[in-house]
C-alpha cells in the first residue's frame, strides 16, 4: 500500500502521540492533528488527506459528525476510533459512511488491517457510486433518445429503425453523442 497523508482527531493528546508513531512505522505520514470535530473538519477542508482517524467522542462536534461533513465535502475513507461498543454509535457510524471502526487501546497489528479495509471499501464505493452515475446517464440518454425517435416517425412518418438510423447517421457526421442528437431533435419539435 502506498502511504497516505492522514488526519488524526482524538481530544486525548498521548493518544495522538502514538497513533501517529504507529503510522509513521508503518510507512504513512500524518499531516494533521486535531483536538476536536470542528478542528479535524476544518483541517480536512485545508490540507485534503487521504484517510481520516477521528475519535468518536469529542468536544464541539464528536466524530461521526465530523466524517458526514468532511465525507459530504471530499468523500475519504475514515476510521472511527472507540473506547465504547455501543450498538447506537456503531449504527450512527455505519449511516456516515464509515469505512472501518477500531476499539481503544489500537494497536499496530489492528491498524494496518483496518487502513487496508477502509482504503478498499472506499474505492469500492467509489466504484460503484460512478457506476450508478453512468447508468443514470445512460438512461437519460436513452429516454432523450426515445422522445426522439417518437418526433422524427410522428414528423416525417418514419419506422423506428428509420427514425434511429437517421439519429445514428446524424451523431456520426457531427460527431456528436446520441443523447445530443437527440437533444436537439427535442428542441427543434419544441420551437415548431
Amino acid at each position: 500500500m502506498d502511504a497516505l497523508r492522514v488526519l488524526i482527531a482524538d481530544d486525548e493528546s498521548l493518544r495522538v502521540m502514538s497513533l501517529k508513531g504507529q503510522l509513521e512505522s508503518i510507512g504513512h505520514k500524518v499531516v494533521a492533528e486535531a483536538a476536536n470535530g470542528k478542528e479535524a473538519v476544518s483541517l480536512a477542508r485545508e490540507l485534503k488527506p487521504d484517510l481520516a482517524i477521528l475519535d468518536i467522542k469529542m468536544p464541539e462536534m464528536d466524530g461521526i459528525e465530523a466524517a458526514q461533513t468532511i465525507t459530504q465535502e471530499r468523500p475519504i475513507p475514515i476510521i472511527l476510533l472507540t473506547a465504547f461498543s455501543e450498538k447506537e454509535l456503531a449504527e450512527r457510524a455505519a449511516s456516515a459512511n464509515v469505512a472501518a471502526y477500531l476499539m481503544k487501546p489500537v494497536s499496530e497489528q489492528d491498524l494496518l488491517p483496518a487502513i487496508a479495509l477502509a482504503v478498499s471499501r472506499f474505492k469500492e464505493f467509489q466504484s460503484l457510486h460512478h457506476e450508478v452515475d453512468d447508468l443514470r446517464d445512460a438512461l437519460e440518454t436513452r429516454k432523450l433518445v426515445e422522445r426522439a425517435k417518437g418526433i422524427l416517425m410522428r414528423r416525417l412518418n418514419l419506422t423506428e429503425e428509420e427514425a434511429f438510423r437517421r439519429m445514428q447517421r446524424r451523431s456520426q457526421n457531427e460527431n456528436k453523442k446520441l443523447g445530443e442528437i437527440a437533444e436537439a431533435i427535442i428542441t427543434a419539435d419544441g420551437m415548431l
